[in-house]
């Protein structure tokens, strides 16, 4: 079980590499005004420099706690999910892909708080007027790692079903 254990912080350490990489790259490269159409209709890489949390909610507090409470709840984050995969023998293989791109994810924007007290989001998906606020890799990681949490648990319903 110790080698599952560490590949999966071998992969959200590789999350937080990709998510960190791309960062840089938008932010050396993307002006905050651009926006390169990749799919026309449907994706555009972009620029925005989001201050609050997921969807761009509080990115507009003034409050002078909004960073420092976001960075604490980050960082009990990275613990609690740090301390699930280290106890990774309790954990099938789908939950330690799953705590491990919810690790990275989670690390990922909280350099990104702690350095400069924002997290750059560039990925654009959108059909028409109707746009999913803008997004990063270490976002992307999440959702998946959430996703997996969900078909665990949905797996975990059935086969529990089928036993009765």
């Amino acid at each position: 079980m110790a080698d599952a254990r560490w590949k999966s912080f071998a992969l959200a350490a590789g999350v937080i590499g990709l998510d960190r990489v791309t960062k840089l790259l938008v932010e050396r490269y993307v002006s905050l005004t651009a926006d390169y159409k990749i799919i026309p209709g449907l994706f555009d890489i972009v620029h925005w420099e989001n201050r609050g949390v997921a969807f761009g909610i509080f990115n507009d507090s003034q409050s002078s706690w909004r960073t420092g409470a976001l960075i604490a709840l980050s960082i009990a984050a990275v613990i609690w999910v740090s301390a699930m995969l280290w106890r990774a023998k309790r954990l099938d293989g789908l939950l330690c892909w799953a705590f491990a791109l919810i690790l990275g994810g989670a690390a990922g924007n909280l350099f990104d708080r702690a350095v400069s007290g924002r997290v750059t989001d560039f990925l654009l998906f959108y059909i028409g007027e109707h746009q999913w606020p803008s997004f990063n890799v270490a976002d992307s990681a999440m959702v998946v790692g959430c996703g997996l949490l969900i078909i665990d648990q949905l797996r975990d319903n059935r086969s529990k079903a089928n036993v009765s």
